[in-house]
């Protein structure tokens, strides 16, 4: 039996975004053991740590439903150009020549980051997928990693080859790790490249995770040279015989919602769509028939990794397009922060007992957030990394009393070492053209 630790007398905020005050929550061996009024508590559980929680807020930790976690190496590097020279004048060229210590450094700057935050559980969809599960494991975040695959490269047969092996090997290594199968986006996946990364989704049992109809000219593209959108050219591969992951889906019409299946989650990233000048899409119009929860994409384009932040700009991008103050509540954008949790399969996300202790801490005394007269409002539209106490997984914490336990002023030493190699080395010719 593990060591037993108590969040005493604490306000727990669920999933639902109900508040229950007074609270006894006890952790053990990586779970919720017992939660429990403190003045019906069972003097039966020994803590060996008590931690007072009387002005604090504990809630499930975060999830970030699709990044690229390493392209924190990439953070302010392609600022104020369209997207089309985003991706081909600056980010694939650059990444093309990316190195194994870029993509490892890169992802623990990206998972510190995430973690000071509050997030708990992430979705990652990149290459140099040895690095990334190497970084995940030894700071102890759950993650889910989506080797990514293009489907044009003459090097994609041995690619895939390559990623099913990885997977094959590495699935079983804890019970903090999962996998999807991860092309990258139709319009960098032929259809019969594509079939063959659905055919191996379902050969290893794994969902797909992939980009989406994220821009309007990605639509208009594959619509006029296959008479399909890219939700189409992903069912008539049979992608969505798998439960799918959708990367933004911005563009989504009404069309697309008769593909979609109960497991077809999608993961919203508006910082993006407003720094890349997106447009609104379809997505606000259906967003209520979907499955949907937050994403931060990757540094390079949101700059930051707080799912929060992303919610927030959701609610705000909605009230403000539909003209509407009422709606985009913040109980129902707190529910699907929570929700994004369904997605992977660690069964985190809830405030019971026997669910995985992956929980925030909140301190909302703090300036920005400070007075409050609702403790989910003051985390949507107010709080930043400062508010975030104590970041708990599986029972461990990873951030604890307002300091992470990485080692951050190092990590921050060695981005600096590699930034300048980086720039030094220039850009490179990116293989696939967006």
């Amino acid at each position: 039996m593990g060591k037993t630790i108590l969040l005493k007398n604490a306000s727990l905020l669920n999933e639902k975004a109900e508040c229950i005050q007074n609270q006894n929550l006890y952790v053990r061996d990586g779970k919720i053991l017992k939660i429990v009024h403190q003045n019906e508590d069972d003097a039966s559980i020994e803590a060996q740590e008590i931690l007072d929680c009387s002005r604090f807020y504990v809630s499930p930790g975060l999830a970030n439903l699709h990044t690229h976690t390493a392209m924190n190496i990439f953070k302010g590097i392609a600022e104020d150009v369209t997207a089309d020279a985003w991706f081909n004048e600056m980010i694939w060229p650059y990444e093309s020549k990316m190195t194994d210590d870029d993509v490892y450094v890169g992802t623990l700057l990206g998972i510190a980051e995430m973690l000071n935050n509050g997030v708990t559980v992430f979705a990652d969809h990149y290459f140099g997928e040895e690095q990334v599960l190497k970084a995940v494991k030894e700071t102890g975040i759950r993650g889910d990693l989506a080797p990514t695959l293009f489907g044009a490269t003459p090097e994609f047969p041995e690619r895939l080859e390559q990623v099913k092996e990885f997977i094959v090997n590495h699935r079983n290594d804890s019970d903090k790790i999962s996998f999807h199968m991860g092309p990258h986006a139709n319009y960098t996946c032929p259809a019969p490249t594509l079939g063959q990364i659905v055919d191996a989704a379902k050969e290893l049992d794994l969902p797909i995770h992939l980009h989406v109809s994220e821009e309007d000219v990605q639509v208009e593209k594959a619509r006029a040279e296959t008479g399909l959108t890219p939700f189409g050219i992903l069912y008539e591969a049979g992608g969505f015989d798998c439960k799918v992951l959708i990367g933004h889906g911005l563009w989504i019409e009404e069309d697309d919602l008769k593909y979609l299946r109960e497991d077809t989650w999608f993961a919203f990233c508006p910082k993006t769509y407003m720094k890349l000048a997106s447009g609104k899409g379809g997505f606000f119009d259906y967003y209520k028939q979907l499955n949907y929860g937050f994403g931060t994409d990757g540094a390079a384009s949101s700059n930051t990794l707080n799912p929060v932040e992303q919610a927030r700009l959701f609610a705000l991008l909605g009230k403000y397009q539909d003209r509407n103050s009422a709606a985009y509540t913040a109980s129902e954008i707190w529910r699907h922060l929570m929700n994004s949790h369904q997605a992977f399969p660690f069964g985190s996300g809830k405030m019971k007992e026997g669910a995985p202790a992956d929980l925030v801490i909140w301190d909302l005394h703090q300036l920005d957030t400070f007075p409050f007269y609702n403790p989910v409002s003051a985390i949507l539209y107010s709080s930043g990394s400062q508010n975030v106490k104590y970041t708990m997984v599986a029972g461990e914490f990873l951030k604890y009393d307002g300091r992470l336990k990485m080692d951050a002023a190092g990590l921050m030493k060695e981005a600096i070492r590699l930034q300048k190699a980086l720039l030094a080395r220039g850009k490179g010719k990116a293989e696939v053209t967006y």
